[in-house]
C-alpha cells in the first residue's frame, strides 16, 4: 500500500511538471491514468491537455460527464464551448453553451467563477449577462453593479461603465459617493491627455443625470468633486453655491472651496467664495470669511510683485478695519500677523508692527502656540531692523517652550540661520544636522539644504570668506537691503571665480529682481541657472520659475510652454512636474474644464 501512494505521488509530480512546461503530449499520458482514479481532482488539467492535443471528442465527453456528475459546475459549459470553437469553429454551438451556463445559474455566488471564465475569453457581454442574472437571483442588482462596471471597463465601453456607477448613485445616494469617486479615478485617472476625469463621456452622462434627477444632489456633488480635481474652480463655485442653497449648509462648502482656491493661488474665485459667505451673513462662518477674504487680498497684492504704494496703503486700511470688526483675539490672530508683516516688510513701519505684536503678546488673549507664532514674527522683524540678538532671544524662548514640536524646531532653525548669517558656521551646521531629523519635512529639508551649502562652500579649500560674504548678503536680503546684498554677492564672483556658490548667487539675484518687479532681469538669471547648472540643486526650481515668469508677468506663452515641456521631459521626478503639465496643457489650448 505505501508503495502505491509513493508511485502515485511520483506520477502526479511528473504530470504537473509536464503540464507546467506545456509538454501536453507527455502530460496527457499521465493525466489519463490519474483521471481514471480521481476524475473530480484531475478534470481541470486533463481537459486542458486534451484540448491542447486536439482530442476534441474525449474533451467533449469528459466535460459532459462533469456536468452530469456535478450540474452546479457551470464552468463545464464554457469548456464545451471551447471544444466547439476549437473543433470546427462552431460559434453557434459555443454561444448555446454560454447561454446555458447563465440559465443554469441558480445561486448568485456562482457568478464569480463563471464571469471570470467569460472575461478570460474576452466574452464581456456574457460576463455582464451573468452578473445581471445574479442580481435577479439576489433580489437586488446593486451588489453586482460595481462588477458590471469593471467588465465594461475591460471591454473599453466607457459610456456603459460610467452609467453603471451613476446608477449606483441614483439608487444609493451619497453613501456610495466616495467609493464611486475612487472607482472613477482608478478607471479614468486624474489627469490623462486622453480624458481622465475630464473625459467627455463622463461629463455628458453626468449632466444628463443631473437634468433628469433635479431632486438628487448626489450628482451635483460628484460634478463638484470632478471640477475640483480638474481645477475648474469657476464651475465648482457655481455648483457649490447651488448646493449650499439647496442643502442649507450655511456657507461651509464655499469656505472649503475658497481655501482650496487660495492655496492654489486662484485668488479671484477664492475672494468670490468668501464674499458669498459674508453677504450670506452666516452665523457659523461670518468672522472666518472676513478673515480669509482679507488674507486673500493680502496674498494677491504682495505676491504680484508689481503693487503700488496706494495698493499697500489700501490693504493696510482694510486689515485695520477688519481687526476692528473682530472681537475675538483668536479669530483676529492671522489678521494681526498679516498687518504687522505688511507694515514691517512693505511699508517701512517696523515700529508700528513691533508695537502691534508686542501688545498682542502681552495681552495674553491668544493660545500659547499663537503667542509663539507672534514671537517668531516679532523676532523676524527685529532681524529686519538689525537687532539680531533680540531676535535670537525670542527664537530661543519658543525653542525652549516647544522643544519637540514643529514650531519649536522652526525656532531652532531660525536661530541656526542667525549663526549662519553671523559666520558661526560650525555651530550653525551642528544645529542644522540635528534638525535633519525634524518631524516637519519642510524644516528637515531646509536644514539639509543649508547644511549642504555650508559643507560645499567651506569643505573644498577651507576658505570660509566667500560663504561669510554670501551669508551676510542673505541677511541683507532679509532686511530688504537689496542693493547692498547684490554688491556683496558680486564681490564673491569678482574675487573667488567659479565658486560653488555661483548658482546660489544667481538664485538670490533672481528672487531680488522678482521682488522689485524686474521680471525680465529675473528671467535672465533663471536662464543662466538652467543653462549652466541645470543638473544641480536649483535646476528644476529655476526652470519652473522661468516658465511662470514668462506665462504670468512677461506674457510670453510660447516660451512658457517650451519651459514647462522641458520640466516634463528632463525633470520627471520633480515636485513641479504635475503643475508644469497642467500649465503646459492650458497654454497648448486643451479644454481643462
Amino acid at each position: 500500500m505505501p508503495g502505491f501512494f509513493f508511485a502515485q505521488s511520483v506520477e502526479e509530480r511528473l504530470a504537473q511538471q509536464a503540464f507546467d512546461n506545456r509538454e501536453y503530449d507527455k502530460a496527457v499520458v499521465y493525466y489519463d491514468k490519474l483521471y481514471d482514479k480521481n476524475p473530480d481532482l484531475y478534470y481541470r488539467n486533463f481537459f486542458k491537455c486534451l484540448l491542447q492535443t486536439k482530442e476534441y471528442k474525449r474533451a467533449e465527453k469528459i466535460a459532459k460527464w462533469k456536468l452530469k456528475s456535478n450540474p452546479d459546475y457551470l464552468s463545464a459549459y464554457i469548456d464545451l464551448a471551447l471544444v466547439y470553437l476549437a473543433d470546427g469553429n462552431n460559434l453557434k454551438k459555443a454561444e448555446e453553451q454560454y447561454g446555458k451556463a447563465i440559465r443554469e445559474m441558480h445561486d448568485p455566488s456562482q457568478v464569480y467563477d463563471l464571469s471570470q471564465r467569460f472575461e478570460e475569453l474576452s466574452q464581456f457581454d456574457y460576463a455582464v449577462q451573468a452578473f445581471e442574472k445574479a442580481g435577479k437571483l439576489n433580489g437586488d442588482p446593486y451588489p453586482f453593479k460595481y462588477e458590471i462596471a469593471e467588465v465594461y471597463q475591460k471591454k473599453g465601453d466607457i459610456k456603459s461603465m460610467v452609467n453603471q456607477y451613476l446608477d449606483i448613485l441614483e439608487s444609493r445616494g451619497e453613501t456610495e459617493l466616495f467609493i464611486v469617486q475612487s472607482r472613477l479615478t482608478s478607471s479614468l485617472g486624474y489627469d490623462d491627455d486622453q480624458g481622465g476625469l475630464n473625459h467627455p463621456i463622463l461629463k455628458t452622462e453626468l449632466l444628463r443625470k443631473i437634468q433628469s434627477n433635479a431632486d438628487k444632489s448626489v450628482f451635483s456633488e460628484l460634478l463638484v468633486w470632478i471640477q475640483l480635481q480638474q481645477k475648474d474652480y469657476e464651475g465648482a463655485f457655481i455648483q457649490s453655491k447651488a448646493l449650499d442653497k439647496r442643502k442649507k449648509e450655511g456657507g461651509q462648502r464655499l469656505m472649503e472651496l475658497g481655501m482650496a482656491c487660495a492655496a492654489d493661488k486662484n485668488y479671484e474665485i477664492a475672494q468670490r467664495c468668501f464674499d458669498y459667505v459674508i453677504e450670506k451673513g452666516s452665523i457659523d462662518y461670518y468672522d472666518q470669511a472676513i478673515v480669509e477674504s482679507v488674507n486673500v487680498l493680502y496674498e494677491k497684492i504682495t505676491r504680484s510683485g508689481n503693487f503700488t504704494k496706494q495698493d499697500l496703503s489700501d490693504l493696510e486700511t482694510r486689515l485695520s478695519a477688519t481687526l476692528k470688526k473682530i472681537r475675538v483675539a483668536t479669530v483676529a490672530f492671522p489678521v494681526i500677523k498679516k498687518l504687522s508683516h505688511l507694515q514691517a516688510y512693505y511699508m517701512g513701519k517696523d515700529t508700528s508692527a513691533v508695537r502691534l505684536l508686542q501688545e498682542t503678546i502681552d495681552a495674553n488673549a491668544v493660545s500659547r502656540s499663537m503667542q509663539a507664532e507672534l514671537k517668531l514674527e516679532l523676532g523676524d522683524i527685529y532681524l529686519l531692523r538689525g537687532e539680531i540678538w533680540e531676535a535670537s532671544l525670542l527664537y530661543s524662548q519658543v525653542d525652549k517652550l516647544f522643544k519637540h514640536e514643529p514650531i519649536g524646531q522652526e525656532a531652532k532653525f531660525r536661530n541656526a540661520k542667525i549663526s549662519y548669517y553671523t559666520g558661526d558656521f560650525k555651530w550653525a551646521k551642528a544645529q542644522l544636522d540635528i534638525l535633519k531629523g525634524a518631524t516637519s519635512k519642510l524644516i528637515a529639508n531646509d536644514a539639509m539644504d543649508l547644511s549642504l551649502v555650508i559643507s560645499e562652500a567651506i569643505g573644498i579649500d577651507t576658505n570660509a570668506v566667500p560663504l561669510q560674504w554670501f551669508a551676510s548678503a542673505e541677511l541683507l536680503i532679509r532686511q530688504n537691503k537689496f542693493q547692498q546684498a547684490i554688491s556683496r554677492m558680486d564681490s564673491i564672483n569678482l574675487i573667488f571665480t567659479n565658486h560653488s556658490l555661483s548658482d546660489d548667487i544667481l538664485m538670490q539675484k533672481a528672487k531680488i529682481a522678482t521682488r522689485v518687479g524686474k521680471f525680465q532681469e529675473a528671467a535672465d538669471y533663471y536662464e543662466k541657472i538652467v543653462n549652466g547648472y541645470g543638473d544641480e540643486l536649483f535646476g528644476d526650481d529655476a526652470l519652473f520659475y522661468l516658465a511662470m515668469l514668462n506665462e504670468v508677468q512677461l506674457k510670453n506663452p510660447e516660451k512658457a510652454k517650451k519651459f514647462f515641456e522641458e520640466i516634463m521631459l528632463n525633470y520627471a521626478g520633480s515636485i513641479y512636474t504635475t503643475e508644469a503639465r497642467r500649465h503646459y496643457r492650458k497654454l497648448r489650448g486643451d479644454k481643462l474644464n
